[in-house]
Parts: C-alpha cells; sequence; structure tokens
C-alpha cells in the first residue's frame, strides 16, 4: 500500500497535466469558460479513494497551481468559485450515498458552471451572462457525465494502488 501523502501528490501531479492539455483543446462553442473539466477527475477520484479532506487539498492546489502555470489571477478566482460550488455540492452528494459516482460528477459539472457564472455576474456587474446558464448546463451535464463514467471505471484500478 502507497503511503496517501504520495498517491494524492501524483494525482495532483495528473491534475495539472489534464489542466494543461484541457488548455490545449479548443472547443468551438463560442461560450466563454467552456471546458471539458478533465482535472475534475483526479477531485472525483480522491473523493471516493481518500474523501473530501484530501479531494478539496488537490482541487485547491491544482487549482492555484494550474493558475499560475496557465492562466492568471482571473482564471484562479472564476475556477475557484466553480471548484469550491461543484465540490460542497459532491461532497455533500457523496455523503449522502444519494447517487453513483456519474451522478456526483454530473451534478458537480452542473454546480462547478453555475458558480462561475454567478461570479462572473457579480465582477462585470450585470445578470446578462446569465443568458449562458442553459448552454452551460447542458455542457456540465455532458462532461460531468462523461468524467464521472470514466471516474467509475478508473476507481477500481485506482483502489488497487492506493
Amino acid at each position: 500500500m502507497k503511503p496517501k501523502l504520495q498517491t494524492t501528490g501524483l494525482l495532483l501531479a495528473l491534475a495539472l497535466v489534464f489542466a494543461y492539455v484541457e488548455t490545449l483543446i479548443p472547443l468551438p462553442f463560442g461560450i466563454p469558460g467552456m471546458k471539458l473539466g478533465l482535472p475534475n477527475l483526479m477531485t472525483v477520484l480522491l473523493l471516493y479513494c481518500y474523501g473530501a479532506k484530501e479531494a478539496l487539498c488537490v482541487n485547491l492546489l491544482r487549482i492555484v497551481l494550474s493558475g499560475f502555470l496557465f492562466g492568471g489571477f482571473q482564471s484562479i478566482l472564476f475556477s475557484l468559485a466553480g471548484a469550491l460550488t461543484s465540490f460542497a455540492g459532491m461532497a455533500l452528494l457523496r455523503k449522502a450515498d444519494l447517487l453513483d459516482m456519474a451522478g456526483v460528477s454530473l451534478a458537480g459539472g452542473v454546480l462547478h458552471n453555475l458558480g462561475q457564472l454567478l461570479v462572473a455576474a457579480f465582477v462585470v456587474r450585470t445578470a446578462g451572462v446569465l443568458y449562458y446558464a442553459p448552454a452551460l448546463a447542458v455542457s456540465g451535464c455532458v462532461t460531468g457525465l462523461a468524467i464521472g463514467a470514466l471516474a467509475k471505471r478508473l476507481h477500481p484500478l485506482i483502489k488497487r494502488i492506493v
């Protein structure tokens, strides 16, 4: 059994790699901030393998580090808003055991976009950005479900090495 710190460090490194890969993938939908959510795969796996504390720690470290490496202060602000909203919902759903891993991830994808939209509305001081809510809700469902399905498949493999 590998030490928890070593495994969480590896998953943090993978989340950073996925964050970088995500910057290389253009999404042709014309909606600002729409991404695949690849780094969230590590958050979901950590939530199910170790628990909320470790998942939150890696998630926050990933956001700050990837923000400095691939973005800037504004990307950190929006990512934190989305990630904290998403994480709170996923952690509550995980603890309540209401949904399977894919369902928890789907909820996280939708909540992530909601958190970012609320911060965007506050920053630009207009509710006009909420115009993007339906498209981002669909995007969050699709990407969240895909990430959750992948996490569900990888979970038994990760559990063997942690």
